[in-house]
């Protein structure tokens, strides 16, 4: 056979890493550079980015009912969500909510892995496809990245790191905006900044925000992924062999060998091609695949060890040596594979979303115990939430009678009980309120103002007194029912004790 392919086996004794790729021999940070992706998924990651981040620098903008559409008001415990206000006697709700989004999560990453933190994680679309695209249009692609870092400070490289310190900054600080417009809504940050000497502690707060942003996206990075998130290490409890991930295809790509193509493209033929798969060869010899030919002749896989996925990795693994905490499927991975696989007239998919088990034994993806067993527990939970939702009423009642008080016998032979009636109007218009004693014959006496209309998204405490007739009162403490009315229309029931002198007979 002619000289033509060159051949070089790839020894994969100690090919598995031993440290952690942001972590230099010398036990500092070691920042990753990434290649700037490009494929079919990674323009796919890019429309869906700009989706979201329209999605999310728009809602703070959208009103109903002159509510935000979306408010997570910690300070002042007032929570919108897509026009329904919850309240701190609504919380139980919220925490349904919550209980059943982690369950979720949980199901979603026991099927199809972490594809939420390589496409819908803020983190990494404000760090993928905002802070790096910025980073490589002005510092360049990964190489220019490293020379520029390790070059002196000279002009250009104080230019760019000037520029560059600005941009992020900048941006940090619209997203901070945008962070406390979720949480004070936009109206009142607005407000805030027509007027910032008067809200020192607001505009403090802010810069305080920023300031976390630019750390993460200008130094932390990645180690927000792989240091602070508890997603990743969950992994190793919610993944299973038939769980899809991000999966290279050892099956298919071991064992790894590189090949240098000569100026001839054109194996002759050879008593070995009659193994070789090439649709041009057929075992005749006339190979124009040097991909297949390689493979013909040497008995490796289809990894020509090329290194090209750990190049574009934005956490620096190589997704060869499996699943790993730091793999955060973005899928950079599978467009660089899938264009060198083309290059080489090889089918794609070497890198690809696939499980353990597809792959070692060709399994397709099944219901599984574990499956099904959170499946159910997730239907559960969201009836749960929706029997909650459902029966969630817009005001809020909790009726007490006054602690330390007994009753009072009146001159008129009546006997009277003092109660207090805490109110929560959670609709967005004021709520008239009338008082009618349900199951038993009494008068209704405010103490105060008798001013009983219920302002909207606010609170009021109603004070007053139930007389009752001392024949209708028989017994220590007796049941009674009101019932609360707005125009006529009854709205809900509560009930409490009353308490009168005991009868003996």
């Amino acid at each position: 056979m002619p000289d033509t392919l060159e051949i070089k086996t790839v020894d994969l004794k100690g090919s598995y890493r031993d440290s952690v790729a942001t972590i230099s021999k010398d036990g500092k940070r070691n920042f990753i550079n990434p290649k700037k992706p490009s494929g079919k998924l990674y323009n796919k990651r890019t429309l869906f980015s700009i989706f979201y981040l329209i999605v999310f620098f728009t809602l703070p903008f959208i009103k109903v009912n002159d509510e935000p559409l979306l408010m997570i008001n910690i300070l002042e415990r007032k929570f919108i969500l897509f026009g329904m206000i919850f309240w701190p006697q609504d919380f139980f709700i919220f925490g349904i909510g919550m209980l059943t989004f982690v369950v979720f999560v949980i199901l979603f990453t026991v099927v199809f892995g972490r594809i939420f933190c390589g496409w819908a994680c803020p983190q990494t679309i404000f760090m993928e496809m905002v802070f790096r695209k910025v980073e490589y249009w002005i510092d360049g692609d990964s190489a220019k990245q490293k020379q520029l870092r390790t070059s002196p400070w000279n002009g250009e490289k104080i230019r760019k790191r000037t520029i560059k310190f600005i941009v992020f900054f900048f941006i940090s600080f619209i997203i901070a905006n945008f962070f406390l417009a979720y949480i004070i809504s936009m109206d009142q940050l607005i407000g805030y900044i027509k007027n910032p000497s008067a809200n020192v502690g607001t505009l403090i707060s802010l810069l305080i925000f920023t300031t976390v942003f630019f750390f993460v996206y200008w130094w932390f990075r990645e180690q927000a992924c792989i240091v602070v998130c508890p997603y990743g290490r969950l992994q190793g409890v919610l993944l299973d062999k038939n769980s899809i991930v991000v999966a290279y295809d050892y099956q298919r790509g071991e064992p790894r060998g590189k090949f240098l193509k000569s100026e001839t493209k054109k194996v002759e033929k050879d008593d070995d091609h009659a193994d070789c798969k090439c649709t041009d060869c057929k075992g005749n010899g006339a190979c124009k695949d040097i991909g297949a030919a390689f493979a013909a002749l040497t008995k490796v896989g289809d990894c020509i060890d090329c290194s090209a996925c750990v190049r574009v990795c934005p956490t620096g693994i190589d997704i060869r040596n499996g699943t790993q905490l730091e793999c955060v499927n973005c899928t950079a991975c599978i467009d660089a594979c899938d264009a060198i696989m083309t290059s080489l007239k090889k089918p794609t998919g070497l890198i690809r979303y696939a499980s353990e088990n597809s792959i070692k034994n060709g399994v397709k993806l099944k219901l599984t115990w574990r499956i099904k067993a959170y499946s159910a527990v997730l239907s559960l939970l969201l009836s749960l939430l929706v029997f909650l939702l459902v029966s969630r009423t817009d005001l809020d009642a909790r009726l007490m009678r006054t602690a330390g008080m007994t009753y009072t016998s009146l001159p008129d032979g009546r006997i009277s009980n003092l109660y207090s009636l805490k109110l929560a109007n959670k609709t967005h218009k004021d709520i008239p309120i009338a008082l009618k004693l349900e199951n038993i014959p009494g008068e209704i006496t405010y103490v105060g103002s008798s001013n009983t209309t219920v302002k909207k998204e606010d609170y009021n405490n109603l004070q007053f007194f139930i007389k009752l007739n001392r024949s209708d009162v028989k017994y220590w403490k007796t049941d009674i029912s009101i019932g609360l009315y707005e125009n006529g229309k009854k709205l809900k029931t509560v009930t409490a004790k009353f308490i009168g002198p005991e009868i003996y007979n």
